[in-house]
């Protein structure tokens, strides 16, 4: 199994511009590729921070009739991104309109500095302060 590899991550997605927008612009990832399905009537659009072939990606998916922001359900907790300065980063995303749900600082029970945002969907993001 040395041989297995995590692709990717799949989120259902309400507003896809403002989505890839929050993950491209905000988080600096990269629209790796996108694709319309009319017959199925949704879109696949992947990001990330490198190639498909040697980074593991997020999948968004946008379904053309939803017709409401979808439920995160209770599962479901978190996306983690490796930030080298969490302050600085989280100083630069709440400029840019991102929610901060928790501010930077050491976790409750260590010392890592995490902080918490969330993407227009409502799905947070942990990112860990890796120097």
């Amino acid at each position: 199994m040395s041989d297995y590899r995590l692709l990717h991550t799949m989120i259902r997605v309400f507003d896809l511009e403002k989505s890839l927008e929050f993950y491209t612009r905000l988080l600096g990832m990269t629209l790796l590729r996108k694709t319309d399905y009319p017959d199925g009537r949704f879109t696949l659009a992947f990001v990330g921070f490198g190639p498909e072939d040697s980074h593991t990606v997020i999948e968004l998916t946008h379904n053309w009739d939803q017709a409401e922001p979808y439920a995160l359900g209770s599962g479901f907790g978190h996306l983690a991104l490796a930030v080298p300065d969490i302050y600085q980063a989280c100083e630069r995303l709440a400029a840019a309109g991102a929610k901060i749900t928790r501010a930077p600082g050491p976790m409750k029970h260590g010392s890592t500095v995490i902080a918490f945002i969330e993407d227009p969907d409502g799905y947070k993001i942990e990112l860990i302060e890796k120097k």
